[in-house]
Parts: C-alpha cells; sequence; structure tokens
C-alpha cells in the first residue's frame, strides 16, 4: 500500500512534535534515491528517512541501520554544505497532498539568517527530493526531470519550483457542507467507492472502502442509486474521521493475516478488516512503516540491484540449453557409426568377390549371423569402396568423441550458472551481490567495471546457525563463499553436506573434536535441502562426508567439488529447528 494523505497527515503531525526546533547533525546519501538525516532536539537524537524509491517513497523517522558510500553523491554535499546546523522551523503537508515541506533557517556565508525548503513528492515512479530556496527556485533535487522527461514541469537547478498538476481534487479537510458534499458526490458518475477516492485529495481506496463500511453502504453502489439517508451517512462518517486527523487523533497500526504477513497500514482503525485479519497498534506511525518496509525494502533494493545479474545469467542459461539440445540431436546422428566399420570390414573380407562396375554385395554378416546387403559405387574400386566406410566411421567416431566433450563443457557451465542462479534467492546484502558480480567477471560474463563511487563494503559472511544440540552450522550464500568455507574454513574431521546432483550451498558442521549427534546429521542436511535449488521439494536426497574427502580439481569453477566417500539421506528442506545467529 502506498503512504495516502492521511498517513502523510500523521507523519507531519510526528514530526512536528519531535524534531520541530530540532538542529540538523548530519546527513547522508546511502542510496541514489534516498536520504538519512540525523537530528538533535531535546536531548534527544532521530535519524530522519526520506526515500523516492519508486516502489517505495516514504519519509518517516528510522531506526534501521543504513550503510554509507564512501564518497559522498553531489546532492548530499550540496546539503551538508547549506543545512549541517540547520534548525527545523515547521513541517508541512500542502492541501492534503502526498507531499512534505520541511522548513529549515541556517546561516549563510556572510552569516546572515536564511530559509531552506527541503520538498518530498511521494508519488510512485515520479517522487522525488526536492531542495529549494524560500523564494521556491530550486537548488537541486534528487532525480532530475527535464521537458523530455516530463512535458508538464521541469525540475532542474535554478527553475522555480511548483507543485505538481493538481486534479481539481478537493482539500477532505476544508469546510464542506453536507448539501455541497452530497452534490459534488452526485454528479460522480460511478460507484460510491470511486467517487469518494476520485473527489478528495489524500483519500486511498483502502481509506474509501473505510468510510463506506462504518456508513453502512455497499461500496459497489453506484452514487445514482443511494438514497439521502445513504448520503447522510457517508458524510456523518466522513466529517467525523476528518475531525479526528484535525485533532491528531490517530491510530497507527498494521493489518495482518492469519500467518502473520503483514497486508496494510493505517493511521486510523480499518474496522473494514475483520474475521481472518488481525489489527495490530502502534504508538507511533513511524515505527509502523519502519516495521512494514524493513525487509521489503531492503527485498526491493536487492531485487534492483541485481537485476542486471539475473538477466545475464538467464540469457546464458538458455544459450547453453539450446547448445546443449543441439549437441544432443548430433551424438545422437553419431549412433550408426560402428555399421560404417562392420560394413568397411565385410567388404575387405570380400575383395576378390567383388567384380568392377558391381553396385552392391551380398555378404554373410558375421556380427549378426545374418545375411546383408551393402552398396558399392560401381566408378569406385573394392578397396576404395571399404575406404569409404571406413573413413564415413572415423569422422563419425571422431564427432562423437568431440561432442562428447562440448556436452560435458555444456552440462558443467549450465550447472555453474545454476548454482549462481540459486545463490541470488539467499542474498540479503550488497556484500553477498557484490561477490556474485565478482564471479561472473572473472568468467567472462559480466565486463569489469570501476566503480568510482562503491561503497566500502563489509566482507559477506555466510550464514551462522546453532543446531538445536549446540553444534555451529555454517552455509555459504554463493559459489565463492562455498570454496571458502569448505576448502579453507572447514578442518580435516568437520562434516561436509550438499544437496545430491542439485545446484545450492556448502554446508559445514563444525565438530571441535566432538562426534556429531543424529539430530546435528538431520537439520544441517535440512538446511543443505533449504538452501539449494530444490528447496520447494519434499524428501531431497544430501549427501554428507567428513571434510577431508572433499577434494577440488584445479582449475574447476568456484563451488565445484568432488568425493568419492559419502553417506546420503532423504530430508524435508527446513530450518527451523536450527538458530541463526
Amino acid at each position: 500500500m502506498a503512504l495516502d494523505g492521511i498517513v502523510i497527515s500523521n507523519i507531519v503531525y510526528e514530526l512536528n512534535q519531535l524534531i520541530t526546533g530540532g538542529r540538523i547533525d548530519k546527513i547522508y546519501q546511502p542510496e541514489n534515491d534516498e536520504l538519512i538525516i540525523s537530528i538533535r532536539n531535546n536531548k534527544n537524537s532521530y535519524k530522519l528517512l526520506l526515500s523516492a524509491l519508486a516502489n517505495m517513497p516514504r519519509i518517516h523517522l528510522t531506526e534501521v541501520p543504513k550503510k554509507n558510500p564512501l564518497n559522498p553523491p553531489n546532492f548530499c554535499m550540496l546539503l551538508r554544505k547549506h543545512i549541517i546546523g540547520g534548525k527545523i522551523l515547521k513541517v508541512i503537508q500542502p492541501n492534503f497532498e502526498r507531499i512534505v515541506e520541511i522548513h529549515l533557517e541556517h546561516l549563510n556565508e556572510l552569516g546572515d539568517l536564511c530559509v531552506k525548503k527541503l520538498i518530498i513528492e511521494i508519488m510512485g515512479r515520479h517522487s522525488n527530493i526536492i531542495f529549494c530556496e524560500e523564494n521556491d527556485r530550486i537548488l537541486d533535487s534528487i532525480k532530475h526531470v527535464s521537458l523530455n522527461v516530463s512535458s508538464v514541469r521541469e525540475v532542474l537547478p535554478n527553475r522555480i519550483y511548483t507543485y505538481p498538476p493538481a486534479k481539481n481534487k478537493i482539500n477532505p479537510l476544508d469546510n464542506i457542507t453536507s448539501e455541497d458534499f452530497i452534490a459534488i458526490l452526485n454528479d460522480k458518475n460511478t460507484i460510491i467507492h470511486k467517487a469518494l477516492y476520485f473527489t478528495f485529495n489524500g483519500i486511498s481506496p483502502v481509506i474509501s472502502e473505510e468510510i463506506c463500511y462504518r456508513a453502512g453502504i455497499n461500496s459497489s453502489t453506484p452514487t445514482s442509486e443511494l438514497t439521502d439517508s445513504d448520503f447522510t451517512n457517508i458524510y456523518t462518517t466522513f466529517e467525523s474521521l476528518m475531525n479526528l486527523i484535525e485533532k491528531g487523533d490517530y491510530t497507527p497500526n498494521i493489518i495482518t493475516d492469519e500467518e502473520g504477513t503483514y497486508k496494510e497500514f493505517s493511521s486510523i482503525e480499518l474496522s473494514s478488516y475483520g474475521g481472518d485479519y488481525e489489527s495490530i497498534d502502534y504508538e507511533s506511525i513511524s515505527h509502523v512503516l519502519d516495521s512494514y518496509y524493513a525487509k521489503s525494502s531492503n527485498t526491493s533494493r536487492i531485487s534492483q540491484k541485481s537485476s542486471d545479474i539475473k538477466k545475464v545469467i538467464a540469457t546464458n542459461l538458455e544459450r547453453c540449453y539450446k547448445k546443449l539440445d543441439l549437441q544432443l540431436k548430433q551424438i545422437k546422428d553419431t549412433e550408426s557409426r560402428d555399421k560404417y566399420k562392420i560394413k568397411g570390414e565385410l567388404i575387405t573380407a570380400n575383395i576378390y568377390a567383388i567384380k568392377e562396375g558391381d553396385k552392391e554385395l551380398k555378404a554373410f554378416n558375421y556380427y549378426t549371423n545374418e545375411d546383408t546387403t551393402i552398396s558399392l559405387k560401381p566408378n569406385l574400386s573394392p578397396s576404395e569402396n571399404a575406404a569409404k566406410y571406413y573413413n564415413r566411421y572415423n569422422k563419425l567416431k571422431r564427432t562423437f568423441h568431440a561432442l562428447t566433450e562440448h556436452i560435458k563443457d555444456t552440462k558443467s557451465e549450465i550447472s555453474h550458472l545454476e548454482s549462481i542462479q540459486n545463490s541470488l534467492n539467499f542474498v540479503e546484502a550488497e556484500e553477498d551481490l557484490q561477490l556474485i558480480r565478482t564471479e561472473l567477471m572473472e568468467y567472462g560474463y559480466l565486463r569489469f567495471r570501476k566503480n568510482k563511487n562503491k561503497k566500502a563494503l563489509q566482507k559477506s559472511k555466510p550464514f551462522h546457525y546453532k543446531s538445536s544440540d549446540g553444534f555451529d552450522i555454517y552455509v555459504g550464500k554463493n559459489n565463492l563463499q562455498n570454496d571458502e568455507l569448505t576448502m579453507k574454513t572447514a578442518t580435516a574431521n568437520d562434516w561436509w553436506f550438499h544437496t545430491k546432483e542439485v545446484p545450492g550451498s556448502h554446508v559445514i558442521v563444525k565438530t571441535n573434536g566432538r562426534e556429531l549427534s543424529d539430530t546435528a546429521y538431520e537439520e544441517a542436511a535440512a538446511l543443505a535441502a533449504y538452501y539449494s535449488k530444490a528447496n520447494n521439494s519434499t524428501k531431497v536426497a544430501v549427501d554428507y562426508t567428513l571434510r577431508k574427502h572433499i577434494k577440488k580439481p584445479a582449475g574447476s569453477v568456484p563451488g565445484y567439488v568432488i568425493y568419492h566417500t559419502n553417506y546420503s539421506m532423504y530430508v524435508n528442506p527446513s530450518d527451523e529447528k536450527v538458530t541463526l545467529i
């Protein structure tokens, strides 16, 4: 759900309560479209998040830590230059729109007091963060919008900031009489549910549905079929809701289903959700948004940053699958090679029985104990006819051996690419993604690129679990990590687990000289199945052996090992019985 006008009004109310009068301490830009502003006020510190991410734009106080680039982007540097140490005067929401303006006071280079505006527009893919002077002249924005991008308005330095084009909607906080309210809705030739959010700013479909529910009206009823009593009930409900907002009487909450999955969030009670749904109330709308977006925001970021990798892998896998199909068809054509060898042998064995100009040879096939007929070229001698069949045999034999090697290489490449593809399912941070990108570069799937603004990334670490009886279990997130985990971290008497003939993670159980319990065996095997391509299956085969039996062939791709001494078990993929450290 996107932030509607009511949620934004709650955010503005909360920010005015907590950060108005505060001083800006630090400014970071962890992502191209995201700012973190550190604010001190009344001996408390707050972190204000402003995000113009297309599918999750938002503004709220946050407690989620963010990693910052070594070299701050230009927009961040400009903000630091102008407003570090600045005082927050007020936070406003113009016309109940999905826009928040933060008015700031600071001293310029001459020591004069100046006012600036930091504006965030929360409008899907058109979201933006804009820095303006008091007279609305744009100093810069986190996204530049030229006339080539939008014919409606430019958002560029030195242009005058204007609000996005209005859709002739009404501010719901304006004093609207019952008569005007009914007349406006009556003019809408649509169902009442749509009429409400088409008419008023900041009213989302969810809030429109809630108003209808509280008024006891079917939201799918056309406005032309509503009675005066129906309109009166809707107006009374609408007015009551707006009165709560004007008083700042909000109820931040998240709606979850039976499995605890987040479905919606709001700043008012959503009584239209009942039955199998539960409402969890929060003291702060910022806590709601922090909780709601914490995981999905990171997932969205990783998905966005891995899109090029996914495309490269998919393209190369498709190429390999097509190549393998062609190679298998070609090798099938070589299956008949032995019959040409036999024909050459039979011609040689009966060479004195062949007369000049014969078109065929009838001979006894001592391989099948049957008579057979062999075609001959009348313009060739018997020995030349035999050589023709031998040459055909040798050509097919060479083709067979070459194709056998090519098929082996193609299958190996497919296995490698599928293992990388599987690793993408378990990426949690940019450090994990960078290892995958490095592997693709090393094998020529991606070109090496120098990134001047690259972040100082921490070293990606494998997953660390504790078995239910206390054994340490480590799971590699990608091929490079699998190699390091198995070949460097694990010792000779540690146990190694991997799904049988299925791409997946290497799993290491540290024994520290102890004998591994049956429980630890089963839980480690279940983890190996869980972090594999077969994680949606049941009864997955998992091989396991001591680390000292694992060998890595010279020149093999990352993550590839061989072993000849092992055990196997069938398990259900799961991470439920172990504890993530």
